[in-house]
């Protein structure tokens, strides 16, 4: 029997996509699922398209692969996950390798890669974003582990990898936990994004009694300009819709619970313990978090708004399109601040211009202005924000005033937008000469003699509040 170049055992809707990306790229594939009949389906509808090495077990699919044996796990993050890891690890020899495609926490993904290494194994946590038809076509991959795995295993991500401009959506991002780490965040700019996207449209319904039908033409003309995304693209698509069974909106027919896996979530978590404030990830998630308890809602329905309604016109229609931009950026900043603040403290020398070229294709949160990102990168691998990258500094300038009215109109008419107003909240933070953080260091110190620094010395002081008053080094 002729070996495989590389395996992949998890043949889910995602792992079939990836096994089919890779067959019809050349490769052998060999193909394996806890049940096999899965496996069966996929050779018999597919088998037209590459090689496919079906097994009915894991030794017969470890046994099948051509050494350094290279084998894809796609299968739901968890303690399956790690079941898996150990039958495969049992059965592969040192020098061999295990990718994890799954949307696994890079802190899971790090202990995994020590222990594995330990055996002589390489562990490498794979981020894959864009979805089904990603899987399909060619996703934006986000690999971590050695760079020795990388070596064996990186000209087939590349190969399979989106393209755009002739560069490959994948590079290698890091050691151990990287390219978890990596995803991890993307997908918590797009939780972002996407609640910024519902922003707007929910407040030009609100406030102009659109109909989902006339955003949509919105959507598809912001599209054409520095808003070009594939969320916005797909935007449309949906407020396009309409449902065949009521003729209503689609929009109109889904419940308004936002549910969520976990990866924002974990950003935000992540971002805690790292001090770094990702207010627009937090803000999406807890914005899903409200949609999800509708018994709460239910009983403050009764409770009264503002008397103003809907105002604005064509004006405000471009007030929001600004504010989005803005507050996009602001999103994308915040998520790029996390990795920067995660490579030091990791020491993963991360390289943030090639973060942004990857998400150019592939990937869900795919844009036009990741080009300007990269620039950035490009001209300031040190940059300490993206709002203070020229280009970027101008946008936002030029958009501020858009952006205030937008934030004021939403209040007025009671239209809740969390995404907007901590955005231009970080940015009016951000930019502050003094902030009111020196009186909460003064509360601090005074319930619990917390110390505090000064702005005209060096050393920690303590004021004695309780005694007279006087201030000492602490």
């Amino acid at each position: 029997m002729d070996l495989a170049d590389i395996g992949v055992t998890g043949l889910a809707t995602m792992g079939r996509n990836l096994a089919r990306n890779l067959a019809r790229h050349g490769y052998a594939v060999a193909v394996h699922n806890r049940t096999y009949v899965r496996t069966q389906q996929l050779v018999k509808e597919f088998g037209g398209e590459g090689t496919f090495v079906p097994s009915e077990d894991l030794a017969a699919f470890v046994a099948s692969l051509k050494r350094p044996r290279r084998a894809v796990i796609m299968v739901k993050a968890g303690a399956g996950t790690d079941a898996v890891i150990e039958q495969l690890a049992e059965l592969m020899e040192p020098g061999d390798m295990i990718v994890d495609g799954g949307n696994a926490h890079f802190e899971d993904t790090r202990r995994r890669e020590a222990a594995l290494r330990e055996r002589g194994l390489h562990f490498v946590g794979t981020g894959i974003s864009g979805g089904e038809e990603g899987a399909l076509n060619g996703p934006s991959i986000m690999p971590g582990g050695s760079k020795e795995s990388w070596q064996a295993l990186g000209p087939i991500l590349q190969d399979i990898a989106a393209t755009v401009d002739g560069v490959p959506c994948c590079v290698h991002v890091g050691p151990d936990g990287a390219g978890h780490f990596v995803k991890m965040v993307h997908n918590g700019i797009e939780y972002s994004d996407m609640q910024l996207i519902a922003e707007s449209y929910d407040l030009l319904r609100q406030a102009l009694g659109a109909t989902p039908a006339e955003l949509a033409s919105v959507f598809r003309e912001w599209n054409q300009g520095e808003l070009d995304s594939y969320l916005i693209e797909i935007t449309a698509e949906v407020l396009d819709q309409v449902d065949a069974e009521t003729g209503k909106p689609f929009v109109d027919v889904v419940v308004d619970q936002a549910e969520q896996k976990g990866t924002g979530r974990w950003t935000v978590q992540s971002a805690l313990d790292l001090g770094v404030p990702v207010t627009g990830i937090a803000e999406a998630v807890f914005a899903r978090a409200l949609s999800g308890h509708p018994e709460q809602r239910a009983a403050a329905a009764p409770l009264r708004g503002p008397a103003l309604s809907g105002t604005g016109g064509r004006e405000l229609v471009e007030q929001v399109r600004q504010a989005l931009y803005a507050s996009k950026i602001v999103a994308y900043a915040q998520g790029f601040d996390q990795m920067a603040a995660a490579s030091r403290e990791y020491g993963w020398d991360l390289d943030l211009g090639a973060m942004a070229t990857i998400w150019r294709g592939g990937c869900i949160i795919r844009a036009k202005f990741l080009d300007r990102i990269r620039a950035a990168y490009d001209a300031n691998p040190a940059l300490p924000t993206l709002l203070a990258d020229p280009t970027f500094a101008g946008a936002l300038d030029a958009a501020q005033e858009a952006w205030r009215r937008v934030v004021t109109t939403a209040v007025e008419i009671g239209v809740p937008t969390p995404g907007f107003s901590s955005a231009l909240a970080y940015y009016d933070g951000l930019r502050r000469d003094r902030l009111p953080a020196a009186l909460v260091q003064g509360l601090r110190d005074f319930f619990g003699a917390h110390t505090y620094h000064r702005v005209d010395k060096e050393g920690v002081f303590h004021t004695d509040w309780s005694g007279d008053r006087t201030e000492r080094p602490a």
